[in-house]
């Protein structure tokens, strides 16, 4: 016997080849609501044949935010727990159980285990905290694009872990992102005060090149009083010294990713970045520097903001050829090692060790 009542509500838009493994996923949910937003391939008639209550929506001016509420609203009241995913993201079975284990009727929302990316073998590569589940009544869906829930509720928020319920990602790469930009304008223009927002922002204007927009907005979200989170700051900052860079002011970029350790000297990202920087000028010792302390670090912060790169064979890489370069040979060869072990399918790290080797003989 369950003992809440829950629903899954998603959005979509022609992603007929999606449905079939997602309902598959969802299927452990008492109700599963979409709210198209003008499908012209199957994705409907699919979904409605697999049992989903399917309601179709135009949204004008298009808006995720919107979209979003609109599922929401065609929940039915009686709903306990309202479950938010996308139909490119699959929950691993089992996960209703998990969720009615961990919830409590005094729990307005639940964080759960996110798997953003995958190594080549199929593994986790990038995984951090989601809070999608909500209670049915007392949230709305704010911001045009990055939307986030926002909670109005009598009650006091109370958020669980849900141990071992996880939903993976597995996005379609052919969508392009090009509306998030003006939608990350927009939301910036309604919240000129929210940190987040800028953030995204200027992240956002790296990812098109406009590297003088992207200083000023992330100079900006480095102004605002609730800009806080040191991870969140240290990752400005990295992309900051990283538009510097592209613009040939490797001076401002260098600085700015020491600003960037200082301020979260606790994760691997600057210090790599910094690594990488050192190799272009050919600064051996910092370099070298970089690297150690780097693997010092041995926890990963669990965040969204976590690079995989920085936990796999770049730093080892790095290690290897400040040490040769420095004619620390044993310890380049050790870290060249390492390197190929992480990636024994890159014959470049190959090549390295077996020049590397030459010295030792």
């Amino acid at each position: 016997m369950n003992k809440y009542k829950i629903c899954v509500y998603a959005i979509c838009k022609n992603e007929e080849q999606f449905v079939d493994r997602w309902m598959d996923a969802v299927s452990e949910a008492d109700l599963v609501v979409v709210a198209d937003t003008g499908s012209e391939d199957a994705t409907v008639e699919r979904l409605r044949a697999r049992g989903a209550k399917v309601y179709t929506e135009v949204i004008r001016p298009w808006r995720f935010d919107t979209a979003r509420n609109k599922a929401m609203d065609h929940i039915p009241d009686d709903v306990d727990i309202c479950v938010s995913n996308d139909l490119d993201e699959v929950f691993e079975p089992g996960w209703r159980q998990k969720l009615e284990e961990a919830w409590q009727p005094h729990h307005t929302r639940a964080r759960y285990l996110f798997t953003w990316s995958y190594r080549a073998d199929g593994s986790p590569d990038k995984q951090y905290a989601m809070e999608k589940v909500h209670r049915r009544h007392g949230f709305r869906w704010v911001h045009p694009v990055h939307e986030v829930l926002e909670y109005s509720g009598p009650d006091k928020e109370s958020t669980v872990w849900v141990k071992d319920m996880v939903l993976n990602h597995h996005p379609d790469l052919s969508k392009p992102r090009a509306q998030y930009l003006p939608l990350l304008e927009l939301s910036a223009r309604e919240n000129p005060s929210d940190d987040r927002t800028a953030f995204w922002l200027g992240r956002e204007y790296m990812y098109h090149g406009q590297h003088d927009a992207c200083i000023a907005e992330l100079k900006r979200h480095l102004s605002l009083p609730s800009a806080a989170w040191d991870e969140e700051r240290c990752a400005s900052m990295r992309f900051i010294a990283r538009s510097y860079q592209a613009k040939g002011d490797l001076w401002e970029a260098r600085l700015w990713l020491y600003k960037a350790i200082a301020e979260c000297p606790r994760v691997r990202e600057p210090y790599l970045q910094l690594a990488r920087l050192g190799y272009l000028q050919g600064d051996w010792p910092l370099v070298y520097l970089m690297v150690e302390k780097a693997l010092a670090i041995t926890e990963k912060s669990g965040s969204y903001l976590l690079e995989p790169e920085s936990w796999g064979y770049s730093l080892y890489n790095f290690g290897a050829i400040s040490a040769y370069r420095l004619g620390l040979y044993q310890e380049s060869y050790s870290y060249a090692k390492t390197a190929f072990e992480l990636a024994p399918d890159n014959e470049q790290l190959k090549k390295n060790l077996e020049l590397i080797a030459l010295k030792l003989t």
